[in-house]
C-alpha cells in the first residue's frame, strides 16, 4: 500500500499509535465512508438552498473537526499525506458537483478525520498501541453517531 510508512509516522506523531497495513486499509475505508457522509449532508444543504454545487460552508464541519484539521496541517507528515488523502477524497457517491474551494478542502478534512480517529483510539483505551478489530469497531461506531 502506497504511503504506509508516512501514515505510520502520522499516527505515531498524533497519538503514539503503531498501525500496520491492515489498519491502514481500514483507515482508508473509514475516510472514504466518512467523507461521503459529510458530502451527503453538504449535498442536502446545497439542494435545500437551490444550488447545484456544494460549497465549503455546506459541509457540516464541527468545531472539534476544525481543530483536528488544524492539528493535521501542523504535523510533519501533512504535505506527504496530501496526495494519498486526496485520492481517498476522490471516491464519491453524490449527485452534485463540488466547487473548486470544496474540492481543495477535502484533503484537509480527510486529514482532520484521521487525526480525530487517532485521538478516538486513545480515548477508547489510553494504553492502546496497536488497534485491533474491537477498537476499530468501537471507533467507527462513535463516528457513526456524530458524522
Amino acid at each position: 500500500m502506497a504511503g504506509v510508512v508516512t501514515f505510520e509516522r502520522f499516527f505515531r506523531e498524533i497519538a503514539a499509535l503503531d498501525l500496520d497495513e491492515d489498519d491502514l486499509r481500514r483507515h482508508r475505508e473509514f475516510i472514504i465512508r466518512k467523507l461521503n457522509d459529510l458530502l451527503v449532508r453538504g449535498q442536502a444543504v446545497a439542494k435545500a438552498n437551490r444550488r447545484d454545487i456544494i460549497e465549503p460552508f455546506d459541509l457540516p464541519i464541527t468545531k472539534g473537526l476544525q481543530e483536528r484539521i488544524q492539528e493535521f496541517r501542523k504535523t510533519e507528515e501533512a504535505a506527504a499525506l496530501e496526495p494519498l488523502l486526496g485520492e481517498m477524497a476522490s471516491h464519491r457517491s453524490i449527485d452534485l458537483k463540488l466547487s473548486d474551494q470544496t474540492e481543495a478542502r477535502l484533503t484537509d478534512v480527510a486529514g482532520g478525520l484521521s487525526a480525530a480517529l487517532a485521538h478516538a483510539f486513545r480515548i477508547i483505551d489510553h494504553k492502546l498501541k496497536n488497534p485491533h478489530t474491537e477498537q476499530w469497531e468501537r471507533a467507527v461506531r462513535l463516528f457513526d453517531l456524530l458524522v
